[in-house]
Protein backbone atom coordinates (compact mmCIF):
# COMPACT_ATOMS: atom_id res chain seq x y z
CA UNK A 1 0.00 0.00 0.00
CA UNK A 2 1.77 3.20 -1.28
CA UNK A 3 0.08 7.07 0.39
CA UNK A 4 2.63 8.86 -2.01
CA UNK A 5 1.36 10.70 -4.82
CA UNK A 6 3.07 10.05 -7.80
CA UNK A 7 5.64 13.11 -9.36
CA UNK A 8 2.30 13.99 -12.11
CA UNK A 9 0.27 13.92 -9.23
CA UNK A 10 2.34 16.17 -7.10
CA UNK A 11 2.86 18.39 -10.06
CA UNK A 12 -0.90 18.79 -11.22
CA UNK A 13 -2.04 19.49 -7.32
CA UNK A 14 0.60 22.40 -7.29
CA UNK A 15 -0.44 23.94 -10.29
CA UNK A 16 -4.04 24.02 -9.21
CA UNK A 17 -3.16 25.37 -6.01
CA UNK A 18 -1.48 27.59 -6.69
CA UNK A 19 -4.03 28.82 -9.50
CA UNK A 20 -6.80 28.72 -6.98
CA UNK A 21 -5.05 31.50 -5.37
CA UNK A 22 -4.76 33.88 -7.80
CA UNK A 23 -8.49 33.24 -8.95
CA UNK A 24 -10.53 36.36 -8.46
CA UNK A 25 -12.99 35.66 -5.80
CA UNK A 26 -16.97 35.93 -5.99
CA UNK A 27 -18.33 39.22 -4.40
CA UNK A 28 -19.76 38.54 -0.92
CA UNK A 29 -22.76 37.38 -1.10
CA UNK A 30 -23.21 36.89 -4.95
CA UNK A 31 -22.31 33.52 -7.22
CA UNK A 32 -19.38 33.33 -9.17
CA UNK A 33 -19.20 35.15 -12.98
CA UNK A 34 -18.66 33.67 -16.08
CA UNK A 35 -15.24 35.37 -15.85
CA UNK A 36 -14.23 33.69 -12.71
CA UNK A 37 -15.15 30.27 -14.38
CA UNK A 38 -13.29 30.94 -17.33
CA UNK A 39 -10.37 31.82 -15.21
CA UNK A 40 -10.95 28.08 -13.20
CA UNK A 41 -11.22 26.79 -16.97
CA UNK A 42 -7.72 28.02 -17.81
CA UNK A 43 -6.14 26.33 -14.60
CA UNK A 44 -7.89 22.70 -15.78
CA UNK A 45 -10.14 22.52 -12.43
CA UNK A 46 -13.58 22.18 -14.62
CA UNK A 47 -12.44 19.87 -17.20
CA UNK A 48 -10.82 17.89 -14.46
CA UNK A 49 -12.06 14.43 -15.16
CA UNK A 50 -13.32 14.90 -18.71
CA UNK A 51 -11.87 12.94 -21.99
CA UNK A 52 -8.52 14.37 -23.18
CA UNK A 53 -9.94 14.49 -26.35
CA UNK A 54 -12.37 17.27 -25.58
CA UNK A 55 -9.99 19.44 -23.77
CA UNK A 56 -9.99 17.93 -20.02
CA UNK A 57 -7.29 16.43 -17.81
CA UNK A 58 -8.53 13.04 -18.05
CA UNK A 59 -8.52 12.40 -14.97
CA UNK A 60 -9.53 9.28 -12.79
CA UNK A 61 -11.50 9.39 -9.20
CA UNK A 62 -8.82 9.83 -7.56
CA UNK A 63 -6.70 12.57 -9.47
CA UNK A 64 -9.73 14.55 -9.61
CA UNK A 65 -10.48 14.29 -6.18
CA UNK A 66 -6.83 15.63 -5.05
CA UNK A 67 -7.70 18.72 -8.08
CA UNK A 68 -10.44 19.65 -6.22
CA UNK A 69 -9.32 19.73 -3.03
CA UNK A 70 -6.21 21.34 -3.75
CA UNK A 71 -8.70 24.06 -5.22
CA UNK A 72 -10.29 25.14 -2.20
CA UNK A 73 -6.76 23.93 0.10
CA UNK A 74 -4.71 26.51 -2.04
CA UNK A 75 -7.83 29.87 -1.22
CA UNK A 76 -10.82 29.19 -3.76
CA UNK A 77 -14.26 29.84 -2.51
CA UNK A 78 -16.51 26.91 -1.11
CA UNK A 79 -19.62 27.94 -3.23
CA UNK A 80 -17.79 28.40 -6.27
CA UNK A 81 -15.85 24.99 -5.86
CA UNK A 82 -19.24 22.98 -5.23
CA UNK A 83 -20.15 25.21 -8.42
CA UNK A 84 -17.66 23.40 -10.49
CA UNK A 85 -18.34 20.16 -8.72
CA UNK A 86 -21.71 19.88 -9.43
CA UNK A 87 -21.20 21.16 -13.20
CA UNK A 88 -17.97 18.46 -13.55
CA UNK A 89 -19.63 14.98 -11.42
CA UNK A 90 -23.49 15.67 -11.27
CA UNK A 91 -23.09 16.49 -15.46
CA UNK A 92 -19.75 16.06 -17.11
CA UNK A 93 -19.33 12.36 -16.20
CA UNK A 94 -22.83 11.85 -17.95
CA UNK A 95 -22.57 13.54 -20.70
CA UNK A 96 -19.01 12.05 -21.57
CA UNK A 97 -20.15 8.69 -20.93
CA UNK A 98 -24.16 8.95 -22.28
CA UNK A 99 -24.61 12.45 -24.77
CA UNK A 100 -24.68 11.34 -27.94
CA UNK A 101 -22.48 12.72 -30.67
CA UNK A 102 -22.44 15.57 -32.35
CA UNK A 103 -24.11 17.24 -28.85
CA UNK A 104 -21.55 15.41 -26.69
CA UNK A 105 -18.48 16.50 -28.58
CA UNK A 106 -19.88 20.52 -28.48
CA UNK A 107 -20.66 19.92 -25.00
CA UNK A 108 -17.58 18.99 -24.18
CA UNK A 109 -15.02 21.14 -25.24
CA UNK A 110 -17.11 24.09 -23.75
CA UNK A 111 -17.52 22.32 -20.12
CA UNK A 112 -13.74 21.35 -20.23
CA UNK A 113 -12.80 25.28 -20.97
CA UNK A 114 -15.52 26.97 -18.51
CA UNK A 115 -16.98 28.14 -21.37
CA UNK A 116 -20.32 26.21 -20.83
CA UNK A 117 -21.64 26.37 -17.63
CA UNK A 118 -23.96 22.54 -16.68
CA UNK A 119 -26.32 22.30 -14.33
CA UNK A 120 -27.82 19.25 -13.13
CA UNK A 121 -32.03 19.16 -12.59
CA UNK A 122 -33.11 15.72 -11.12
CA UNK A 123 -34.64 17.03 -7.48
CA UNK A 124 -38.30 17.67 -7.46
CA UNK A 125 -40.07 18.92 -4.31
CA UNK A 126 -42.14 15.92 -4.15
CA UNK A 127 -38.86 13.93 -5.14
CA UNK A 128 -35.66 14.67 -3.33
CA UNK A 129 -33.73 11.64 -2.40
CA UNK A 130 -37.10 9.63 -3.37
CA UNK A 131 -36.03 9.48 -6.95
CA UNK A 132 -38.49 7.22 -8.14
CA UNK A 133 -41.31 9.52 -7.36
CA UNK A 134 -40.27 11.84 -10.16
CA UNK A 135 -43.32 13.64 -11.55
CA UNK A 136 -41.58 15.19 -15.03
CA UNK A 137 -42.39 13.73 -17.52
CA UNK A 138 -40.79 13.55 -21.23
CA UNK A 139 -42.97 12.08 -24.25
CA UNK A 140 -42.14 10.98 -27.45
CA UNK A 141 -43.29 13.19 -30.61
CA UNK A 142 -42.06 12.64 -33.87
CA UNK A 143 -38.20 13.33 -33.72
CA UNK A 144 -38.75 15.30 -30.29
CA UNK A 145 -39.34 14.73 -26.88
CA UNK A 146 -41.93 16.98 -25.08
CA UNK A 147 -40.67 18.09 -21.31
CA UNK A 148 -43.21 19.16 -18.99
CA UNK A 149 -42.61 19.26 -15.29
CA UNK A 150 -40.72 21.51 -12.70
CA UNK A 151 -37.18 21.16 -11.11
CA UNK A 152 -36.14 22.71 -7.78
CA UNK A 153 -32.83 23.53 -6.31
CA UNK A 154 -30.63 23.23 -9.67
CA UNK A 155 -27.30 24.09 -8.81
CA UNK A 156 -25.83 26.55 -11.33
CA UNK A 157 -29.30 27.15 -12.73
CA UNK A 158 -29.09 30.72 -13.56
CA UNK A 159 -25.84 30.36 -15.45
CA UNK A 160 -26.29 26.98 -17.23
CA UNK A 161 -26.18 26.66 -20.99
CA UNK A 162 -26.89 23.02 -20.83
CA UNK A 163 -29.51 20.96 -18.19
CA UNK A 164 -28.53 18.04 -17.51
CA UNK A 165 -32.26 16.21 -16.45
CA UNK A 166 -34.46 13.97 -15.80
CA UNK A 167 -38.13 12.61 -16.87
CA UNK A 168 -40.18 9.75 -16.70
CA UNK A 169 -40.92 8.01 -20.53
CA UNK A 170 -42.46 5.50 -19.72
CA UNK A 171 -44.62 5.84 -16.04
CA UNK A 172 -45.24 1.62 -15.94
CA UNK A 173 -41.59 0.60 -16.09
CA UNK A 174 -40.76 2.00 -12.91
CA UNK A 175 -36.89 2.23 -12.71
CA UNK A 176 -36.77 1.28 -16.34
CA UNK A 177 -39.36 4.49 -17.16
CA UNK A 178 -36.78 7.00 -16.55
CA UNK A 179 -34.85 8.85 -19.02
CA UNK A 180 -31.98 11.59 -19.25
CA UNK A 181 -31.60 14.93 -21.34
CA UNK A 182 -29.62 16.93 -22.38
CA UNK A 183 -31.04 20.27 -22.74
CA UNK A 184 -29.93 24.03 -24.01
CA UNK A 185 -30.90 26.69 -21.51
CA UNK A 186 -32.71 28.41 -24.30
CA UNK A 187 -34.84 25.95 -25.70
CA UNK A 188 -38.32 26.87 -26.33
CA UNK A 189 -40.79 26.03 -22.93
CA UNK A 190 -37.99 26.35 -20.76
CA UNK A 191 -37.72 28.86 -17.88
CA UNK A 192 -35.43 29.19 -14.99
CA UNK A 193 -36.41 31.15 -12.12
CA UNK A 194 -33.81 33.61 -9.99
CA UNK A 195 -31.32 32.48 -7.94
CA UNK A 196 -32.48 31.25 -4.87
CA UNK A 197 -31.64 33.05 -1.21
CA UNK A 198 -29.57 30.31 0.84
CA UNK A 199 -27.80 30.15 3.91
CA UNK A 200 -24.68 29.26 2.49
CA UNK A 201 -22.53 28.50 -0.57
CA UNK A 202 -23.00 31.86 -1.93
CA UNK A 203 -20.47 31.11 -4.76
CA UNK A 204 -23.11 28.94 -6.78
CA UNK A 205 -26.54 30.11 -7.83
CA UNK A 206 -29.27 27.76 -7.72
CA UNK A 207 -33.02 28.28 -9.07
CA UNK A 208 -36.04 26.44 -9.91
CA UNK A 209 -36.70 24.74 -13.16
CA UNK A 210 -39.93 25.13 -15.08
CA UNK A 211 -40.46 23.34 -18.18
CA UNK A 212 -44.13 23.81 -20.32
CA UNK A 213 -44.26 21.77 -23.07
CA UNK A 214 -40.26 22.24 -24.00
CA UNK A 215 -39.67 20.68 -26.72
CA UNK A 216 -35.95 18.57 -26.91
CA UNK A 217 -34.63 16.89 -30.63
CA UNK A 218 -34.52 13.12 -29.71
CA UNK A 219 -30.42 13.75 -30.20
CA UNK A 220 -30.39 15.24 -26.59
CA UNK A 221 -31.49 11.84 -25.37
CA UNK A 222 -28.84 10.68 -23.05
CA UNK A 223 -28.20 6.62 -23.20
CA UNK A 224 -31.32 4.94 -24.86
CA UNK A 225 -34.59 5.43 -23.49
CA UNK A 226 -35.06 4.37 -19.68
CA UNK A 227 -31.61 4.21 -18.89
CA UNK A 228 -31.94 7.79 -17.21
CA UNK A 229 -31.59 5.83 -13.62
CA UNK A 230 -28.04 4.06 -14.67
CA UNK A 231 -27.43 7.55 -15.83
CA UNK A 232 -28.11 9.23 -12.81
CA UNK A 233 -26.86 6.53 -10.09
CA UNK A 234 -23.45 6.41 -11.89
CA UNK A 235 -23.51 10.53 -11.79
CA UNK A 236 -23.57 10.47 -7.97
CA UNK A 237 -21.36 7.91 -7.58
CA UNK A 238 -18.80 10.18 -8.96
CA UNK A 239 -20.23 12.90 -7.20
CA UNK A 240 -20.58 11.49 -3.31
CA UNK A 241 -16.90 9.98 -4.12
CA UNK A 242 -14.80 13.60 -5.76
CA UNK A 243 -17.40 16.59 -4.52
CA UNK A 244 -16.50 15.66 -0.86
CA UNK A 245 -12.81 16.63 -1.55
CA UNK A 246 -13.72 20.77 -1.60
CA UNK A 247 -14.35 20.38 2.04
CA UNK A 248 -11.36 18.49 2.75
CA UNK A 249 -9.40 21.22 1.41
CA UNK A 250 -11.52 23.61 2.98
CA UNK A 251 -11.23 21.71 6.65
CA UNK A 252 -7.04 21.91 5.71
CA UNK A 253 -6.84 26.10 5.08
CA UNK A 254 -8.92 26.40 7.96
CA UNK A 255 -6.39 23.95 10.41
CA UNK A 256 -3.86 26.03 9.02
CA UNK A 257 -5.48 29.33 10.24
CA UNK A 258 -6.31 28.07 13.39
CA UNK A 259 -3.01 26.68 14.18
CA UNK A 260 -1.34 30.19 13.29
CA UNK A 261 -3.61 31.81 15.35
CA UNK A 262 -2.95 29.49 18.74
CA UNK A 263 0.38 30.44 17.92
CA UNK A 264 -0.09 34.27 17.78
CA UNK A 265 -2.79 35.05 20.08
CA UNK A 266 -2.04 35.54 23.44
CA UNK A 267 -4.07 35.43 26.69
CA UNK A 268 -2.82 34.89 30.41
CA UNK A 269 0.58 35.89 29.43
CA UNK A 270 1.12 32.77 26.96
CA UNK A 271 0.10 31.66 23.46
CA UNK A 272 -3.40 29.99 23.59
CA UNK A 273 -1.80 27.27 21.87
CA UNK A 274 -0.06 26.54 25.61
CA UNK A 275 -3.32 26.04 27.35
CA UNK A 276 -4.12 22.07 26.72
CA UNK A 277 -7.72 22.86 25.95
CA UNK A 278 -6.84 24.58 22.60
CA UNK A 279 -4.26 22.32 21.66
CA UNK A 280 -6.66 19.33 21.83
CA UNK A 281 -9.05 20.75 19.89
CA UNK A 282 -6.33 21.25 16.97
CA UNK A 283 -5.44 17.67 17.58
CA UNK A 284 -8.75 16.46 16.95
CA UNK A 285 -9.29 18.54 14.27
CA UNK A 286 -6.46 17.10 12.38
CA UNK A 287 -7.37 13.51 13.52
CA UNK A 288 -11.12 14.21 11.42
CA UNK A 289 -9.46 15.83 8.89
CA UNK A 290 -6.53 13.22 8.17
CA UNK A 291 -9.16 10.01 8.81
CA UNK A 292 -11.84 11.44 6.72
CA UNK A 293 -9.10 12.14 3.79
CA UNK A 294 -8.60 8.62 3.91
CA UNK A 295 -11.84 6.85 3.42
CA UNK A 296 -12.45 9.51 0.54
CA UNK A 297 -9.27 8.43 -1.43
CA UNK A 298 -10.14 5.24 -1.20
CA UNK A 299 -13.54 5.99 -2.26
CA UNK A 300 -12.43 7.45 -5.15
CA UNK A 301 -9.19 4.47 -5.60
CA UNK A 302 -12.07 1.54 -5.77
CA UNK A 303 -14.37 4.02 -8.41
CA UNK A 304 -11.32 3.93 -10.48
CA UNK A 305 -10.77 0.29 -10.10
CA UNK A 306 -14.31 -0.38 -11.34
CA UNK A 307 -15.23 -1.63 -7.41
CA UNK A 308 -18.89 -3.22 -6.99
CA UNK A 309 -18.60 -1.79 -3.55
CA UNK A 310 -17.48 1.95 -4.46
CA UNK A 311 -20.79 3.15 -3.99
CA UNK A 312 -20.71 2.14 -0.34
CA UNK A 313 -17.25 3.53 0.18
CA UNK A 314 -18.19 6.61 -1.16
CA UNK A 315 -21.09 6.94 0.69
CA UNK A 316 -18.96 6.13 4.23
CA UNK A 317 -16.42 8.54 2.83
CA UNK A 318 -19.66 11.30 2.42
CA UNK A 319 -20.97 10.75 5.87
CA UNK A 320 -16.98 10.83 7.53
CA UNK A 321 -16.46 14.04 5.62
CA UNK A 322 -19.61 15.78 6.35
CA UNK A 323 -19.59 15.14 10.17
CA UNK A 324 -15.76 16.31 10.15
CA UNK A 325 -16.65 19.34 8.14
CA UNK A 326 -19.14 20.42 10.39
CA UNK A 327 -17.25 19.66 13.95
CA UNK A 328 -13.97 21.57 12.33
CA UNK A 329 -16.03 24.45 11.70
CA UNK A 330 -17.69 24.79 15.15
CA UNK A 331 -14.00 23.79 16.40
CA UNK A 332 -12.67 26.83 14.77
CA UNK A 333 -15.18 29.15 16.02
CA UNK A 334 -14.22 28.18 19.11
CA UNK A 335 -10.10 28.81 18.48
CA UNK A 336 -11.13 32.39 16.94
CA UNK A 337 -13.63 33.25 19.60
CA UNK A 338 -15.93 36.69 19.27
CA UNK A 339 -13.39 37.36 16.08
CA UNK A 340 -14.78 34.18 14.19
CA UNK A 341 -18.02 35.25 14.36
CA UNK A 342 -18.14 38.20 12.63
CA UNK A 343 -18.87 38.58 9.17
CA UNK A 344 -16.16 38.35 6.69
CA UNK A 345 -13.35 36.73 8.81
CA UNK A 346 -13.80 33.67 6.78
CA UNK A 347 -14.76 31.31 10.43
CA UNK A 348 -18.45 31.62 10.72
CA UNK A 349 -19.13 32.11 7.12
CA UNK A 350 -17.18 28.49 6.16
CA UNK A 351 -19.20 27.06 8.81
CA UNK A 352 -22.36 28.17 6.59
CA UNK A 353 -20.56 26.67 3.52
CA UNK A 354 -20.10 23.36 5.34
CA UNK A 355 -23.53 22.31 6.45
CA UNK A 356 -25.63 21.50 3.76
CA UNK A 357 -22.25 18.72 3.14
CA UNK A 358 -25.05 16.59 5.45
CA UNK A 359 -27.82 17.10 2.79
CA UNK A 360 -26.76 17.44 -0.85
CA UNK A 361 -25.94 14.35 -3.27
CA UNK A 362 -28.28 12.35 -1.01
CA UNK A 363 -28.98 13.29 3.17
CA UNK A 364 -26.13 11.85 5.52
CA UNK A 365 -29.53 9.09 6.47
CA UNK A 366 -29.72 8.20 3.02
CA UNK A 367 -25.74 7.51 2.93
CA UNK A 368 -26.53 5.32 5.92
CA UNK A 369 -29.34 3.42 4.18
CA UNK A 370 -26.48 2.63 1.59
CA UNK A 371 -23.84 1.70 4.01
CA UNK A 372 -26.35 -0.50 5.94
CA UNK A 373 -27.52 -2.12 2.51
CA UNK A 374 -23.63 -2.74 1.56
CA UNK A 375 -23.43 -4.87 5.30
CA UNK A 376 -26.93 -6.89 3.86
CA UNK A 377 -29.30 -5.10 6.24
Amino acid sequence: MDFDLTAEQRRRVRHIRDAAGRLPRPEPGEPAGRDIWQAAGECGITGLCLPEEHGGGGCGALDTALGLEAFCAGGADTGFAFAIAAHLLACGTALAEHAHEPVRADLLHGLSSGRTIAANAMTEDEAGSDVGRLATTALPDGDSYVINGVKSFVSNGPLADVLVTYAVTAPAAGFLGLSAFAVPAGSPGLRIGPPLAKAGLDGCAAARVEFTECRVPRGYLMGAEGQGSAVFQASMTWERACLPAIYLGTMEAQLHRCVTHARERRQFGRRIGDFQAVSHRLATMKQRLESSRLLLYRACWQLDQGSADAGAAAALAKVAVAESAVANGVDALQVFGAKGYLAGEGVGDRLRDVVPMHIFSGTTDIQREIIAKGMGL
